[in-house]
């Protein structure tokens, strides 16, 4: 539910601005808030799916996020929009924690792998041509057409879960409490994997959602893209993500998880830097900034779910907890980065490129200078599992 939550109405931004008399900062923080309930969704539903099952705890979840949509249709003001924009991202939250969670309970090894790079591939087809569905709504019928269209898709995907999925939860735990939340917490902190890969998911992913809270002001704003073709270049970009996780699934094979994922984090680099380099070449045309970013996309599709993977294959008993952490940490740096963002657009397009550059190159930076502990880190809890 996240891609089209925050994808669909993009090329809405300006008009949701003009409806409320808002800024641009404001009409922002629809995203960035999103982001942050998100984050505090997340650390919610791993344990308690780890204690009642996935089925029943994603049900609830898609409850939230379809309440929370038809009530953003009415919102009377930018300001409840925020609002409700949360508790739509407290929904939204648990359809990402518990896929991740039950391709960890059926799957292991590179096969997990595969599945999470497959999993992503579906996720990004959403983003490919949701703004370009959502621009061309906002242009007939109006922005609100949008969030009708996300409370439709959720109706649909409840009634799917309640009818369809089965349980795949095999041991669950014996009782939930604070302190035994905070001791899976505690046992995910204190693994190098974890850490390591969960920093490198969240600095690629802060580049890339530095690109979506500012690619409306920018692309349309600087380059006088109308919400049709801003839809268009949104979802070229979206299907660069997806190639890079059917060649991430390929290589994964080829190579092995860990350079995989440094081709990936490489990818990412180029991408920022060259982005970085076309803005302050000089004006330009747009499609310099949707080329450089494409390439990012496709070191996103690349390393995204090989560190996911790093970080919760570990963690065989825990991968609810573990699934819920990686997405708290994911999540908050993006919303910082969206915040960061907000405010710098009004300064022209090259802050935009730095922050999506920042993003890139230290991911790269973080994954050639662990490669080798990341190697024994996994080999041991391997072992130990």
């Amino acid at each position: 539910m996240s891609p089209i939550a925050t994808d669909i109405y993009l090329p809405s931004l300006p008009a949701i601005g003009r409806a409320y008399a808002a800024s641009d900062a404001e009409v922002q923080l629809t995203l960035s808030v999103f982001l942050t309930g998100y984050a505090f969704g997340m650390p919610i539903y791993g344990p308690f799916s780890d204690r009642f099952g996935r089925k029943p705890v994603l049900a609830v979840a898609l409850v939230i996020f379809l309440f929370a949509t038809v009530a953003a249709v009415f919102a009377p003001s930018i300001e409840a929009l925020i609002a409700i924009r949360f508790v739509q991202a407290l929904g939204a939250a648990g359809p990402v924690v518990l896929s991740r969670s039950v391709v960890r309970d059926v799957f292991s090894g590179q096969r997990a792998v595969r599945e999470l790079s497959r999993m992503g591939s579906i996720a990004g087809i959403v983003p490919a041509f949701a703004p370009t569905l959502g621009g061309v709504m906002e242009g007939l019928f109006g922005w609100r057409s949008s969030f009708w269209l996300m409370g439709i898709a959720a109706a649909m995907i409840l009634a799917a879960v309640v009818l369809k999925l089965p349980e795949t939860l095999a041991i669950r735990a014996e009782r939930i409490s604070p302190r035994s939340i905070l001791r899976s917490y505690g046992v995910c902190l204190r693994s190098k994997a974890f850490l390591v890969h969960t920093g490198i998911c969240c600095v690629c992913f802060s580049g890339l959602f530095g690109y979506v809270s500012g690619s409306s002001f920018v692309l349309q704003g600087y380059y006088h893209l109308n919400e049709i073709a801003f839809g268009a270049a949104f979802g070229a970009i979206a299907l660069a993500y997806v190639g890079g996780t059917f060649l991430g699934a390929r290589l994964s094979v080829r190579l092995g998880m860990i350079r995989a994922l440094g081709v990936g984090t490489a990818l990412n680099a180029i991408g920022g830097v060259a982005m970085v380099v076309a803005v302050l070449a000089g004006p330009g045309s747009p499609f310099e900034v949707i080329l450089t970013m494409m390439i990012y996309m496709v070191g996103v599709g690349l390393a995204m779910p090989q560190g996911t993977a790093g970080a919760i294959m570990p963690f065989p008993e825990r991968a609810g907890a573990a699934s819920s952490l990686l997405g708290v940490l994911q999540m908050g740096s993006a919303a910082v980065t969206g915040v960061l963002v907000g405010h710098l657009v009004g300064f022209g397009a090259w802050p935009f490129a730095v922050v999506i550059a920042i993003g890139g190159v230290a991911a790269y930076l973080i994954d050639v200078t662990t490669r080798r502990s990341r190697i024994l880190a996994l080999s041991k809890a391997a072992g130990e599992g």
